[in-house]
């Protein structure tokens, strides 16, 4: 009989217009906008075309092929970990998640809410990517694209949970640096699994059990049709760990 009918908004209409905004400020960002689109897309780009003689292979079409996916996990690990975490401290040093935390959207919501954008932009970042994967010459198998989507999925969910943790206990100026040193510390241990022909066996499986050397090896198993287990399991732990963690200490200041 009344209108208006105040009442609470139901908890998916939260989650989606937290995740709505949080999509909105990573693509206004232009430093995001860096991490994401333009360094991976310039790794590729000039890895396929590099003009000299390197056991990387021959051609734009062989180096496309082993590039593709780790690139392809250092543009995850830059929208999933290193940017979120750098967000999430200084939104925290700014006031402004202490002011969403008053509003009635669960904590564990907030980080959903931020894990969903990230999954969109990560999308939007593997379509262009494989495009140009395509463009050089890179042919995966038809399966592996699905195996493929499912271990980027995985992927994001353990990187976006790191950052979230990192972020969200840290002080802004400790992310910074910390999530910076963590970005490249990552891409080398994750070349140990691209670049394993002179890598110790113990080195390579200890690669392997890091979420860059995970992502990187289920990729480029996917590429092939196959399902790293080994991989996907590493990266379910990591995502579990860190998430919950992420969620209990959380805080919004």
């Amino acid at each position: 009989m009344f209108r208006p009918a105040p009442r609470p908004a139901s908890l998916a209409a939260m989650i989606i217009a937290q995740s709505t905004l949080e999509l909105k400020l990573l693509l206004r960002n232009g430093e995001q906008l860096l991490l994401t689109m333009f360094i991976p897309i310039t790794l590729l780009i000039g890895l396929c075309l590099l003009p000299i003689n390197t056991t990387f292979g021959d051609g734009p079409a062989e180096r496309a092929t082993l590039f593709v996916p780790a690139i392809l996990t250092v543009a995850i690990m830059s929208t999933a970990f290193t940017g979120q975490a750098i967000a999430v401290g200084f939104d925290r040093r700014y006031g402004a998640l202490k002011r969403l935390g008053a509003t009635p959207i669960p904590r564990w919501g907030i980080i959903v809410g931020k894990s969903v954008a990230v999954l969109i932009v990560v999308a939007l970042q593997s379509v262009v990517l494989g495009a140009i994967g395509f463009a050089f010459g890179w042919r995966p198998d038809t399966t592996g694209l699905f195996i493929g989507a499912l271990v980027i999925i995985i992927g994001t969910a353990c990187f976006a949970a790191l950052g979230l943790l990192l972020g969200g206990t840290l002080k802004a100026e400790v992310v910074l640096a910390l999530a910076n040193l963590l970005w490249f510390a990552f891409i080398g241990l994750g070349s140990l699994v691209v670049v394993d022909s002179n890598v110790p066996g113990a080195v390579h499986t200890f690669a392997r059990c890091i979420p860059s050397g995970a992502l990187s090896e289920a990729l480029e198993m996917a590429a092939r049709g196959s399902f790293d287990a080994f991989g996907v399991g590493v990266l379910l732990v990591w995502a579990a760990v860190a998430g919950t963690l992420a969620v209990r200490w959380f805080r919004f200041r």
